[in-house]
């Protein structure tokens, strides 16, 4: 009885729910990665951390966009308003964060040098030189978005 309650559930907050799961499952598989070539601190276990394979942000639209279409339709409002804001959240990722994170390097270039030289009399916060994704790593979380978003959908919808 427990586990109809919970399909039923699930099913009809699929929509809300599997990308989420998409996000979860990126970050997991991300830390996975990660703690293999680095120590793990503790910002690396919240789920919107930036950057690495496979990305989270890019599971989590393109799972959103995948389950709108398979449970509204592609001719759906809700699928159009997905699909642009899951392009505009890829871009982001692609191009403005890069962009960001080759500022911060620059930026930490210049703050280091400039309190060599004694010229900053006030401390300034190292900045994150790697916030952006690479194409395979995008590819990686869409793909992983997709195949989340297909096994919810054959098994609660």
């Amino acid at each position: 009885m427990t586990l109809i309650i919970i399909k039923n559930f699930i099913a009809h907050h699929l929509v809300l729910l599997i990308p989420f799961v998409a996000a979860a499952v990126a970050q997991v598989i991300k830390i996975s990665i990660k703690q293999k070539n680095q120590k793990l601190r503790l910002r690396d276990f919240f789920i919107f951390t930036y950057a690495g394979m496979p990305s989270g942000h890019s599971a989590l639209m393109v799972s959103l966009a995948t389950i709108t279409a398979l449970t509204q339709g592609l001719y759906s409002p809700l699928f159009a308003l997905s699909f642009v804001l899951t392009i505009v959240i890829i871009n982001d990722a692609l191009r403005l964060r890069n962009y960001l994170s080759q500022h911060g390097e620059v930026l930490n270039i210049l703050v280091k040098d400039l309190r060599n030289d004694n010229v900053l009399d006030q401390k300034y916060p190292h900045l994150l030189e790697k916030i952006g994704h690479t194409k395979k790593e995008v590819l990686a979380g869409s793909a992983l978005g997709v195949i989340v978003s297909l096994l919810a959908y054959v098994l609660f919808y």
